[in-house]
């Protein structure tokens, strides 16, 4: 998902015997990961939720400048904050604290979400939005960790699975709430960020505050001074960040667009709209369940997995009727529901343990930015071509061309070695 997706442990780093520190059973144990798995679904209801209703969006704000490329924003501005803030998440956390950051961020989402409902300038619903992608940037991240700081071991390799599918999968049902909801204006979506207000006071009771780590767990001082003389390893990360960039665009084309491609083509019921886009969503909770049973290497599946979206974007191109474009949209998502794992276990792959937490908050930076430019660059592309549907054909020409740039560049250096794949907890 895209705002929520979490990496998981290489296998080789798990330890199957390590003790949690948190109980792992009880009615305390279930409430705790139904709490966190909760809070890692916010960032994705507000990725998607007012997805359905920018076209109607559009049409109310038709007589502001610029509304054709800033009702957009509105949907992916908080993934810029995600994108600016996720390199510096991690010390935030560690310097304000887990849940105390948790619950604030929790409270602060629900002001900021519901701001549109009285807000009637289009700049400050944005300039909402974005507070928005401030306070998921604190919850994703809080979350992930409070996960981290609770479980060891295999354990925590199953719950952080498990917090990815919830992500995957609750972007479905967003997608038909605020389809079905903003039938009635495209206002009414924005009440339900108010559910986070229930959710805040089960977090100050359900979650416990994680304790300091013990002596046992320190780094000894000869080794820690390896690791600070130790170079980052931005060269090796750099190719992967730039794919991931483009990924996140080919990933975010159709929760984006799918509504202004269905509304094209005279589809403008927004139940509808929510619907077909909620199928191809659940598409690409079948494509991440694919890529977690086939346990490959995740370079050699790139070429493919982009071939298989930009399959997609072409039927889209050519659809000259809503089932048809939502059969494009299937295939593509399928496609992007493998590319996602696939560009982050690459990733992981390439990162030492000592730099992992880095290096996954610069991949996250590369996705959501990614994600924030993706309608930006669409609207360029229309402007060029005359249609939205014509960017769409072009991007997925696009991502035909880096796919064959990645077979070439493969056949031209070989294949150093196998990689590992991290093990998916069921």
């Amino acid at each position: 998902m895209p705002g929520s997706v979490s990496p998981t442990p290489p296998a080789a780093t798990v330890d199957d015997d390590a003790p949690s520190p948190a109980a792992v059973s009880g009615p305390a144990h279930l409430l705790r990961v139904t709490v966190l798995m909760a809070g890692s679904c916010l960032p994705i209801l507000g990725a998607v939720l007012i997805a359905p209703v920018l076209p109607k969006m559009q049409d109310h704000f038709a007589s502001t400048a610029g509304a054709k490329a800033l009702v957009p924003l509105a949907l992916t501005v908080p993934a810029l904050s995600l994108a600016l803030l996720a390199p510096f998440a991690g010390v935030i956390v560690d310097r304000l604290g887990r849940k105390r950051l948790l619950i604030a961020a929790t409270v602060l989402y629900a002001v900021f979400g519901t701001a549109p409902l009285w807000l009637d300038s289009l700049g400050a619903i944005i300039a909402s939005r974005a507070l928005v992608g401030v306070a998921e940037a604190a919850i994703m991240t809080c979350c992930t960790t409070l996960i981290g700081d609770y479980y060891s071991g295999q354990r925590r390799v199953k719950y952080l699975a498990l917090q990815t599918m919830c992500a995957s999968a609750s972007a479905t049902a967003f997608f038909v709430l605020g389809g079905a909801v903003g039938a009635a204006s495209w206002r009414m979506p924005f009440w339900v960020y108010g559910v986070s207000l229930l959710l805040a006071p089960l977090m100050a009771s359900a979650l416990p505050s994680p304790a300091a780590r013990t002596a046992t767990d320190a780094i000894p001082a000869e080794a820690a001074s390896r690791q600070a003389r130790r170079p980052f390893p931005w060269r090796q990360l750099a190719g992967i960040c730039a794919l991931t960039f483009f990924g996140a665009m080919v990933f975010y084309t159709v929760p984006v667009e799918m509504s202004y491609l269905l509304d094209d083509l005279g589809v403008a019921d927004s139940g509808v709209i929510g619907l077909a886009t909620a199928i191809a969503s659940a598409a690409t909770v079948g494509g991440a369940v694919a890529f977690a049973r086939l346990k490959r290497s995740p370079d050699p599946m790139l070429p493919a997995v982009l071939t298989v979206c930009a399959a997609g974007f072409g039927v889209m191109f050519l659809a000259g009727n809503a089932p048809l474009l939502i059969v494009g949209a299937v295939i593509n998502c399928v496609g992007t529901g493998m590319l996602l794992p696939a560009l982050l276990t690459s990733a992981m792959s390439r990162l030492a343990f000592e730099d992992r937490g880095r290096g996954t908050g610069l991949w996250m930076a590369a996705f959501f930015g990614g994600e924030f430019v993706c309608p930006l660059v669409l609207l360029a592309v229309e402007s060029a071509v005359g249609s939205l549907a014509g960017a769409v054909g072009v991007l997925g020409l696009v991502a035909v061309l880096v796919a064959g740039g990645l077979l070439a560049v493969r056949r031209r250096v070989g294949v150093v070695g196998s990689r590992s794949v991290p093990e998916q907890a069921a």
